[in-house]
């Protein structure tokens, strides 16, 4: 059995496949998942886990080389976003509208989804390399 790291066998395994520009999606609970990208589903009540508590865990398990999320959390969940650019500021943000946010979830290795109950709550990590 692990000792540390990513214990949920889905989320390790994913990580552990990712190879430079691969992209993994962490998620509000509302986010629509197209039925062909593969979905780790953590949430169990509205709000549990948190986005904020998954993310956290999945960046120190991954090599980020940067994140993306919807313009629209700089205004809608704007406490949200001041947090996370303040918690990941060595690693490039990019922003897209919500709109193009969901069409990138097609292309993702997987989307894991959280329990969280805020707007805006979804981060497109792209996976870096550790050399």
């Amino acid at each position: 059995m692990k000792k540390t790291g990513i214990l949920n066998r889905e989320i390790a395994s994913v990580l552990a496949r990712l190879g430079h520009t691969d992209t993994v999606i962490i998620a509000d609970c509302g986010l629509p998942i197209p039925e062909e990208t593969p979905c780790i589903d953590l949430s169990i009540t509205l709000g549990t886990p948190g986005f904020v508590t998954v993310l956290k865990e999945i960046a120190a398990d991954m090599a980020i080389e940067e994140i993306t999320f919807a313009k629209e959390i700089k205004t809608v969940n704007s406490t949200l976003h001041v947090h996370l650019t303040k918690d990941y500021s060595e690693i490039p943000i990019n922003y897209l509208s919500h709109e193009e946010l969901k069409g990138k979830v097609k292309d993702a290795k997987a989307v894991i989804r959280t329990g969280e109950a805020t707007p805006y709550a979804n981060a497109i990590l792209q996976a870096g390399v550790i050399f």
